[in-house]
Formats: C-alpha cells, structure tokens, sequence
C-alpha cells in the first residue's frame, strides 16, 4: 500500500516556512474545541417562547380575573417577569443562532469583540439582571402585603407598580450598556457563540469593576428575596397556626404567591448562582495573572454555566404554571388519598395479622 505524503496535505506557505503560528493555532484549536452544533441553542429557543407564552396566557386570564384585588400587582410583576424572559430568549436566541449560521469560532487567547458582540454582551446582562430584580420586587411588594396590609393598600397600586417596572428596567438597561461608555469590556466568549463580560483574558480594573459590580447586584436581589420570602412564609404560618384570620380566601391567595415566589427564588438561585460565583473567581484570577493553568477549565465550565442560567427563562414560567392553587390542591388530594390508602392497607394488614394470632392461640389448647 502506497503511504501518503503528509506534506501534500499542508498549505504552501507552511511548507516554506513561513506564517506557520496561525496555521499551527487554527489547527490546535480545531482539535482541541470541536465544532458545537445549533441544536441545543434551537430547542432552549423553541421550548422557551412556547412555555413562556402558555405562562402569559394563563397570567392574561388571571389579570382580568383579580384586577381589582391586591392579587393584581403580583400578576403584573408576573407578567412583565415572563415578557421579559420571551423577549431575552426571542433576542439573545436569534443572535447565537446567527453565530452558528455565520461560522462561529472559538475567540482565542485574545477575546475578540465587535459591535455585534457589544450588543449580545448587553443582551446578556441586561435579561440576567431583570429576572433578578423583578423577583426581588415581587417578594418585597408580598412581604408588605402580608406584613402591612394595610400599608400595602395605602401605598401599592397599578400605577406605581408601572413606575417600579420603569425603574428596573432602566436600572437593567443602565448597568448593560456601561461598556459602551469603557466601563468594562464585552468579549466573545468560548466557543465563540456567545459574549460576555470580560472574565478570562486580559482582565483589567474596569472589568473586574464591572464584574463586581455585576454580580453584586444579582447576589444582593437574591438575598433580598430570601428575606422577604422568609418573612412572608413566617408570617402566614404563625397565622394558620393561631387561625385567627377571617379572610381564608385571602390568606389562601397570599400562601399562593408567596410559594411561587419561593420557586422562582430557588430557580434564580440555582440557574444564575454558580455562573455569577465563576465569573467573579475567573476575572479575579484573570486580572491577578494566575488562571493559566485552569483556562481551559474555566471556558468550559463558563459555557455550561451560561447554559444553566439560559434554562431561568424556561423555567420561570413553569413556576407560576405549576404552582398555582388549582394544581397544589390537586397534588395535596393526591398526596391525602395515597396516605390515606396506605394507612388504611396497613391498619387492615395489622388487624389480619392480630386475628391470626388469636386463632393461633385458641387452637393450641384445643389440641392439648
């Protein structure tokens, strides 16, 4: 069999020993990362609009239904949480799948960005914050109505509910876009589908400022929300246990939103949590100059992370869908009749057990 020639297959600049670096760098590069395919981009796209949308249906209809009960500000907040997971995931989805169609590759050693990269980095930030923060006015707007009704009444209504929305949003906005002013830098982000902050190459005093700055405040909604959520569920609880409330139906509401508030917290948590804790340990290593050994490892685990903190936007929804008061007494009836089926097959078991026992002694006499 007649051997190939391993030099027919290299290109000619190589072979005359010029310009090899980039073509070495290309080559270790493919080997190294191999090329990622769209299909987990598309179903992380398609099944977010569609769960989304369903959530936005079911909070349309509910709206209508309580506009005029202190229900109606949570379902607001809902609302706008969910329309804005539906367009960070009709966004941001676009913008990777236009990397894929366009020949993505991984950024390399020197973290590229261009305009296009700009606007995806403060795509990422800016739906990341939103969640964050609109959990965290939601569980502050519950834990003042089950806490302070009657302040809540005073203070909360639909109109200054809108302007807390504008506030966020803008807060969101404001932190996104701080870049574009050199404050912090957008860089695309391995393998090369995605941007970011930058975390890996390179980090300077901006970006780890912004980094900080970043994950402070997502860190600081997230313990915002745990107090208050904290608060509320204490509450209710003291509440049924003195059962002194007359308005049940009231209380039965609070209970409701104060648990799909807990989910919706526990999500954010566990979506978001171990990419903010990566990126604040990555651009610190980063900008003290001793992530070399651990660069690949970061790249990957940064990859799997954003992935995670995709999937809040699919589960959000899912949160209010399944934990509605229909579906949790439903699931509580389930639960009562399985515990009750069982309870009365082993008290029926231990009343067949002791008869036999009893037969069992009045036959032994009988046969001495």
């Amino acid at each position: 069999m007649q051997r190939r020639n391993a030099s027919a297959e290299l290109p000619a600049h190589v072979l005359n020993g010029t310009d090899q670096r980039p073509w070495l760098e290309a080559v270790s590069s493919n080997a190294t990362h191999p090329r990622s395919t769209p299909t987990g981009a598309v179903l992380s796209m398609t099944l977010g609009i569609v769960f989304n949308v369903t959530a936005l249906i079911i909070l349309a209809k509910a709206y209508n239904r309580f506009r005029r009960r202190s229900k109606a500000t949570f379902l607001l907040f809902a609302s706008s949480l969910v329309a804005t997971d539906l367009a960070g995931h009709l966004i941001a989805g676009a913008l990777v799948l236009r990397r894929y169609t366009s020949g993505a590759r991984d950024p390399g050693p020197r973290g590229e960005s261009d305009a296009s990269c700009m606007f995806m980095g403060g795509c990422m930030v800016f739906f990341g914050l939103c969640p964050l923060f609109l959990g965290c006015a939601m569980a502050t707007e519950r834990c003042m109505g089950v806490t302070r009704p009657l302040l809540h009444a005073r203070l909360v209504s639909t109109a200054r509910t809108k302007m807390a929305l504008s506030f966020i949003w803008l807060l969101a906005l404001g932190v996104s876009i701080l870049p574009s002013f050199s404050l912090g830098t957008y860089t695309y982000q391995h393998p090369g589908t995605w941007c970011f902050i930058r975390v890996m190459e390179g980090t300077r005093d901006a970006d780890l400022m912004f980094v900080v700055l970043f994950s402070g405040l997502a860190f600081s909604s997230l313990a915002m929300a745990l107090v208050c959520n904290t608060i509320s569920g204490m509450t209710l609880v003291r509440a049924r246990l003195k059962k002194t409330s007359q308005h049940c139906s009231a209380r039965s509401h609070d209970t409701e939103m104060v648990v799909q508030l807990v989910g919706i917290m526990v999500t954010s948590s566990i979506c978001w949590g171990p990419l903010l804790v990566l990126g604040l340990m990555s651009a610190a290593s980063s900008y003290r100059g001793t992530l070399d050994g651990s660069r690949e490892t970061y790249k990957n685990l940064m990859f799997t992370f954003v992935k995670m903190a995709a999937c809040n936007q699919i589960l959000d929804p899912w949160v209010y869908i399944l934990l509605r008061r229909a579906i949790l007494r439903k699931i509580y009836r389930i639960t009562k009749k399985q515990a009750s089926f069982k309870s009365s097959t082993f008290r029926s078991l231990r009343l067949d057990i002791s008869s036999r026992q009893g037969s069992d002694k009045h036959k032994a006499p009988e046969r001495g």
